[in-house]
C-alpha cells in the first residue's frame, strides 16, 4: 500500500507542475510550436481535465485500497496521451522530443499497474 501511495503522490505533484503553468502558456505554445491553437476550448478542456486527474491521483494515494478500481482507469489516462504520442512521432506528425512527456506518462502508467497489482492483496485482506 505504501508503494501506491508513493506512486499515486508522485504522479500527482509531477502533473500539477507540469499541467498547471499551460493555463498561463496558450500563446506562447503557438509561437514557439506554431500553428497557433486556433481552437481555444479544446486546449483549455484538455489542461482542466488533465488537472482534475492530478486530483484523482491525490484522492488514490490517500487511501490506495479504497480507490483502488479507479487505478484501472489512471491507467489508461496516461496510455490515452502516451500511445498517440509515439504513433504521431512515427508518421513524423510530431518532434522527437514530444516522446519525453509521452515516455514519463507511459512510466508512470506502468507504475500504476504495479500499484494495481501490489494492492491487490491488502483489498482482499480488508474484505
Amino acid at each position: 500500500m505504501k508503494f501506491a501511495r508513493i506512486v499515486f503522490w508522485v504522479a500527482a505533484i509531477w502533473g500539477l507542475l507540469i499541467v498547471s503553468p499551460l493555463y498561463f502558456l496558450f500563446d506562447l505554445i503557438g509561437k514557439l510550436d506554431p500553428p497557433p491553437i486556433t481552437h481555444p476550448g479544446f486546449f483549455y478542456g484538455f489542461v482542466g481535465l488533465a488537472l482534475v486527474w492530478q486530483i484523482t491521483f491525490i484522492f488514490i494515494a490517500q487511501d490506495p485500497i479504497r480507490f483502488r478500481p479507479i487505478m484501472i482507469l489512471a491507467v489508461l489516462e496516461k496510455l490515452v496521451f502516451s500511445i498517440p504520442v509515439i504513433i504521431l512521432v512515427i508518421q513524423n506528425r510530431m518532434r522527437r522530443s514530444d516522446l519525453a512527456f509521452a515516455a514519463i506518462d507511459l512510466f508512470l502508467g506502468l507504475l500504476f499497474v504495479f500499484a494495481y497489482l501490489r494492492t491487490s492483496t491488502a483489498a482482499h485482506q480488508r474484505l
